[in-house]
């Protein structure tokens, strides 16, 4: 019996992931290796949408660092298929055609569009960050993908992807494969460490309010042991009354595997110092054996090229027989 295809991909916009993508995402993924054929990217096309970069060296050190962090964080390139976007052009090409079959008015309903082009002003808004859900359209698309592990904020991009694949299909015969969800066991969601009202983001949070995968293990014990608290000394999860410490039991949950019922039982009485120091070391431990492999891979930017490499033709070969379908029911020439 064959396995579910599933495809994810994250964008290389900093030079760390934080413990938010790597709970919420990274940790899932590599699960995911064994029960599913499963395909990831970095989305270095995505990583514009925004802004061009000004600095083409730094794009091409972030796309290989986030390269490096899947692979050190336990994705196996035996396993499962790692590439970069910009590597396959069948996703330039799927997004042309899927463009054709999107509405304007559907378009400008995505959520995301709203909420970006209004914090970045929406006349500077570019026609790529509106189009971005038709992008991650053809992503998927492209891999025959059966499942596609979403958050609650990329539900509705999921939602225009099914639509147009049925679009296409019922138009011009079966082509394309309509995606469903994959349901992810249930994710801590990680916030802000100075303001847990907010989820933790390299956009909206600020430096002390971020932990990244790769910071320094001095920086990651000083941004635990000045997080935000709450009132009294007591730790124990309250949504309303200790949001700083809840989300804190939620991190030390999520990466030793202790239920936050065991926690609140542990630090009964003790204060938030010893709790904050422990989490710190938590934290670290957890890290140090993903910031040593990534270093490593780093150090030999030609194998992991090559790697990449490796993945993107494999990627290729199945990207260009679903876009080679796709061209001849529309009706293009074929190039031989």
């Amino acid at each position: 019996m064959s396995r579910p295809r599933v495809f994810s991909g994250i964008q290389p916009t900093a030079d760390s992931f934080h413990i938010g993508n790597y709970l919420g995402a990274l940790r899932q993924w590599v699960a995911m290796q064994d029960t599913c054929d499963a395909v990831y990217c970095v989305v270095d096309l995505h990583a514009i949408t925004l802004s061009m970069p000004e600095n083409a060296a730094q794009l091409r050190h972030r796309t290989r660092v986030a390269a490096a962090q899947l692979i050190a964080a336990g994705l196996d390139p035996d396993r499962c298929i790692v590439f970069v976007q910009s590597h396959v052009p069948e996703h330039a090409e799927l997004t042309w055609m899927l463009s054709c079959l999107t509405g304007f008015g559907e378009a400008s309903r995505m959520i995301q569009f709203k909420d970006k082009s209004v914090r970045g002003g929406a006349d500077s808004a570019s026609v790529g960050l509106f189009t971005y859900p038709i992008l991650m359209a053809a992503d998927i698309l492209l891999y025959d993908t059966d499942q596609v592990p979403v958050g609650e904020d990329q539900r509705q991009h999921l939602e225009l992807t099914r639509t147009l694949a049925q679009r296409f299909n019922h138009r011009f015969g079966p082509t394309l494969v309509v995606p469903g969800p994959y349901i992810l066991p249930e994710v801590a969601r990680i916030a802000d460490l100075q303001d847990p009202s907010i989820k933790m983001s390299k956009s909206a949070s600020s430096p002390q309010g971020l932990v990244d995968v790769l910071e320094d293990p001095a920086a990651i014990r000083k941004k635990i042991s000045r997080a935000v608290t709450d009132a009294g000394s007591e730790v124990r999860a309250d949504e309303d009354a200790k949001p700083g410490v809840t989300n804190l039991l939620r991190i030390y949950s999520a990466l030793s595997g202790e239920s936050i019922a065991a926690l609140e039982q542990r630090y009964a009485g003790s204060g938030y110092g010893a709790f904050k120091s422990d989490l710190g070391e938590v934290v670290v431990d957890t890290f140090a054996p993903v910031r040593e492999r990534t270093e490593k891979l780093l150090a030999d930017e030609a194998e992991l090229d090559a790697i990449l490499a490796a993945g993107a033709a494999r990627a290729r070969g199945i990207a260009s027989a679903t876009l080679s379908r796709v061209r001849d029911k529309i009706g293009f020439l074929s190039p031989s």
